[in-house]
């Protein structure tokens, strides 16, 4: 079935189409069929009674007179008489129903033993045998046509049928698939974790049932949504404050406690769990894109890691100025690189190259690398494969938040484990 149209539209117009040609055809069936007795008649009708009227004239002519009598035959109707041989090849009707039809009435009529042909010796019209003092005659009528003729006219009005038939199918067609179109553009808006337009609940009451339902999916999504992050936050927000008193607590005990220093790292870890949270619950729908050159902005956040005494190498390759969101592609860079330092235990390399597409980003980190049917895991929130990756602490957020930015830009994120060891994190962002 490859070559089924895809769209709804198509489909719907290729249907329509090939129903109009079958009930074309039908008809013009049909037609045939009904005319096929009727034409039959008057043809048979008008060569019997030439021939009746052609052999009652000649019996009645006087034998000197039959000479003068076939040329005004002749002259005014066109009929010919000329002898049968009876050795002479008679070539066969043609073989459709009008014409056979046409023969069978005409024996029916005379005798059955009439001979009849079509075209006979070259010359055209219907030729038909009749007796005058037991001797055979040819009568040749040349006004009648049995053989049926395609009617080509009848192609144009088809075609202006199909034509009009068409453009009212497209513009029924388009009515139907404009609220199915809206409905696929909210859904993948849903899939992106935005927030989709009300659609309009009108048309037909099926679509009016599910643009109903949707709507009410997606309210009750965003308020879940926003149930959740204020939720989050509220979290968040109130185990700050004991943090800090805890931190303060700790940085006020002596040095020489052997606790202090294990203290102040849990503080620090879960500082960054709460500032994950609020990171996710956050948002960075808001903010505006615009031109700007991703190797700058990897360069500049790469000094501080630098600074940091952590090795980021970076090979950047020469790649055109894209529409970012300035803040979320910076927290998008920061969660990457932590996610690589924070697993990978050692050099992290970022490259960047020029595709024909788009803009590919990489990750690499020299860790131990996770299963391969555990990476679908990696991009969902709050899931965390501390087997696979050392047993480290974290909330699990960081390369969800960085698919969510993702596709924000319109990119896909990819986790893969390297040939040499370690994993890599690929972003394809688009022109």
């Amino acid at each position: 079935m490859k070559w089924m149209p895809r769209t709804l539209l198509s489909r719907l117009m290729l249907l329509i189409a090939l129903l109009l040609a079958v009930g074309q055809y039908a008809a013009f069936k049909l037609f045939d069929y009904f005319e096929l007795e009727p034409r039959a008649s008057a043809a048979a009708l008008q060569a019997v009674s030439v021939v009746n009227l052609t052999q009652a004239a000649l019996l009645a002519a006087h034998e000197d007179r039959r000479l003068p009598l076939l040329q005004e035959l002749s002259q005014l109707e066109g009929v010919r008489v000329y002898p049968v041989d009876l050795l002479e090849e008679i070539e066969p009707l043609p073989d459709d129903a009008l014409s056979q039809r046409v023969a069978e009435k005409i024996r029916e009529a005379l005798k059955p033993n009439t001979f009849i042909a079509y075209n006979h010796l070259g010359l055209n019209g219907l030729w038909v045998s009749f007796s005058i003092d037991d001797e055979e005659f040819w009568a040749v009528i040349p006004n009648i046509h049995i053989e049926q003729t395609f009617p080509w006219q009848w192609l144009g009005w088809a075609g202006l049928i199909l034509f009009f038939s068409m453009a009212g199918a497209y513009v029924i067609a388009t009515r139907i698939n404009r609220p199915l179109r809206l409905l696929a553009q909210a859904a993948d808006q849903v899939a992106r974790g935005e927030i989709a337009q009300k659609l309009p609940e009108d048309g037909t009451e099926e679509l009016q049932r599910v643009n109903h339902t949707f709507n009410a999916m997606t309210e009750a999504l965003s308020r879940l949504d926003a149930e959740r992050s204020l939720l989050l936050a509220g979290i968040s927000h109130d185990l700050r404050t004991p943090l800090a008193r805890l931190r303060l607590a700790v940085e006020m005990m002596p040095d020489g406690e052997s606790l202090k220093s294990g203290m102040v790292q849990d503080i620090e870890d879960m500082d960054c769990i709460i500032r994950q949270f609020l990171d996710f619950i956050r948002g960075i729908e808001g903010e505006v894109a615009q031109k700007a050159d991703l190797n700058m902005l990897i360069s500049d956040i790469s000094e501080r890691y630098l600074r940091n005494g952590q090795s980021v190498l970076l090979d950047a390759g020469e790649i055109p100025q894209i529409a970012l969101r300035i803040q979320a592609m910076h927290r998008l860079l920061t969660n990457l690189l932590d996610n690589a330092f924070h697993y990978g235990k050692g050099e992290v390399t970022v490259a960047t190259r020029a595709l024909a597409d788009g803009v590919l980003l990489t990750v690499s980190d020299e860790g131990p690398g996770i299963p391969e049917d555990q990476i679908p895991r990696l991009l969902r929130p709050f899931e965390r494969l501390d087997v696979a990756r050392g047993n480290a602490t974290g909330s699990g957020l960081g390369l969800a938040i960085a698919d969510r930015i993702a596709k924000l830009h319109g990119g896909q994120l990819h986790v893969a484990n390297r040939p040499a060891g370690g994993l890599e994190v690929r972003l394809l962002l688009p022109l």
